[in-house]
Formats: structure tokens, sequence, C-alpha cells
């Protein structure tokens, strides 16, 4: 029984989610374009459970691009109201439409002049007769077996409510950097605001060295850095090799002679590189997808080829770019 009333529950809330394709339709477009056209916030408000989503849905405009907050319509009675503007627009989610707590404060926004978009079940009902544009989010039957419990009503609220930040998103042209900004911290952060220039070993830090410097100079410079590779370059100081300390133990493996050649002939010429303005997660990408053998380091290239630092595996597992 346990089973069969989960699988139920699942069935009829991705039913009623499938059925809101349908409503996609022209006058959501209409609704979409009145939000991108909103020069100040979109305040969002429900009462019980719909508020609940309802701070979700303020919660995904605001952090894709849509200033938005949520406004408890029970203390918006109280006060609150004034903090809305003529140049907001107002979500009101109300299932049955007829919630006592939104529909009295119907009047007071319609005065204050700022736009109503009602997302509720019913078309003909208080929310639906007085808002600008309304949103369909009806439902055939709640997943609750005593047909009480919000269940289906709010799934269905909820997945509208993504619909409708993803549509603004995309309007927007909003970027991967630009929600970075919104998520400055915790992992989501670090992956996409973290470039490799905030990683990067540089200055004094970056190992370099002289193409006709020996294998064991440049043992000395991978030593000192304690990198476990040096860059190698040219006259004009341009990149032209990576030395890792790699290439230094097979070069051991056939014998010491080689200490005294030019690190030319020891280096790999043709080295993966990045530069300094690409993110700490494209540099972590990098070094794992290369094969055979997996990477740990990475010269870090200017425009005019010259290499400015150096990024090591260790140092973006510290920083926690995943």
């Amino acid at each position: 029984m346990i089973k069969e009333t989960a699988i139920d529950t699942l069935k009829i809330e991705a039913a009623a989610v499938e059925k809101l394709i349908h409503r996609i339709d022209d006058s959501f477009v209409e609704t979409i374009k009145a939000i991108l056209a909103c020069r100040a916030r979109v305040v969002v408000t429900g009462m019980g459970k719909s508020g609940h989503i309802g701070r979700k849905i303020a919660a995904s405009l605001a952090s894709t691009g849509t200033p938005s907050f949520f406004m408890h319509p029970a203390e918006a009675f109280h006060g609150d109201l004034g903090m809305v503007t003529e140049k907001d627009i107002v979500i009101a989610i109300s299932n049955s439409g007829e919630s006592a707590e939104i529909v009295n404060i119907l009047p007071i926004i319609r005065r204050i002049g700022a736009k109503i978009i009602g997302m509720c079940g019913r078309r003909d009902s208080s929310l639906g007769r007085n808002s600008d544009y309304y949103i369909d989010v009806s439902v055939e039957r709640e997943a609750c077996p005593l047909g009480l419990a919000p269940t289906t009503s709010t799934t269905a609220t909820l997945a509208m409510g993504d619909a409708i930040a993803m549509a603004l998103l995309a309007e927007r042209n909003f970027t991967a950097q630009d929600f970075a900004v919104f998520h400055p911290g915790g992992a989501l952060g670090r992956k996409l605001l973290l470039t490799v220039e905030h990683v990067m070993h540089s200055g004094e830090d970056n190992p370099v060295v002289h193409y006709s410097k020996t294998a064991k100079e440049a043992l000395f410079m991978m030593t000192d850095k304690g990198l476990g590779a040096t860059s190698v370059v040219d006259d004009a100081g341009c990149f032209i090799g990576l030395v890792t300390d790699g290439d230094i133990r097979r070069g051991l493996a056939k014998g010491s002679e080689f200490l005294d050649a030019p690190v030319e002939h020891l280096m790999t010429k043709t080295p993966l590189t990045i530069t300094k303005e690409k993110m700490a997660a494209s540099a972590l990408s990098i070094m794992e997808k290369h094969k055979p053998n997996p990477i740990t380091v990475l010269p870090v290239i200017d425009a005019a080829g010259k290499p400015i630092g150096i990024v090591h595996l260790t140092d973006l597992l510290r920083q926690g770019v995943v």
C-alpha cells in the first residue's frame, strides 16, 4: 500500500504538470512580455501552501535576473502594501482564486497602480476576474487520497513558476556569469566566479627557464618553486615548451648524462595551456580530460605568448573547484 500510494501520487502530479504544456499560449507570452517591460520589481504573494510556493518562485526570479520579492498577503493588509509601487507587477497565487487574504488586497493593489498576474485554477474566480494577466494552473484533482491537502495544485504552480522564470532568463540572455554574480558563495560561486588568474602562481612564484639552460638547472627551478614543472621560453621570453618532474624521472631512468644537456631537448613542445581569464573550472576540466594520463599543471599564457603563470591541480582542489 505504501508503494502504491507513493507511485499514484507521482503519476497524478506528473500528469498535471504535463497538461501545463498546452497552456503555454499567446496569453502566457503576453504575460512574460509584461514582466520584461516592468522596470521595477515583481512582487509575489500567496497564502498558506501557495505562499510557500510563491517564496520559491520569487527566489527563482530574483536569482535569474528578474528583481523580485515575496510579500505575505496578511502582512500586506497591515502595512506591507507600502512596499508595492505603481511600477511593480504583482503575481498573486491562489488555487481557488478566492483566498480571502489575496482577494482583500487586490483593490488596494489596483489603487496603487501595479499590474496583477493571477496564478490560479479558475478564470471566473475573484482573482481571475481582477487580474490583468491570467495563468491557468488548474488541476483535475489533488494527489491527496482525501482530496484535501494541496499536492498536485502546488506542484503545478511551482512548475509553472519555473517555466516563467526560465522564459524570462532566456529572453534576457542571462548567462552563467550573470548567474554567478547572484550566487557568489559556496561551490557554485567558486565554479562560476573563480578564474585562472585567481589561482595561478605568478611573478616570483612562476617557474620559467630559458631554452638554453640545462635540465639540471630546470630541476633546480622546479625544486625551488615546488610546482613540479617549469615553463621554457625563447630569447623573446615567449613560451615554447614545458618541462615536468615526470620528464626528469623518465630521463634519469636512462642515465644522468641528460642533466647537462639543454632543456629544449627534454621539454614538451606543444603542451596544453590556458589564459588567465578562463574559469578555474575550465582548467580543472582540461586537466582531468587529458588522455592517456591526467596532467597536474597548466602554463598560463598571455596574448603575446609569454608565460605569466602556472596552475597546479592541488590549488584548484584546495579552492573547492569541482
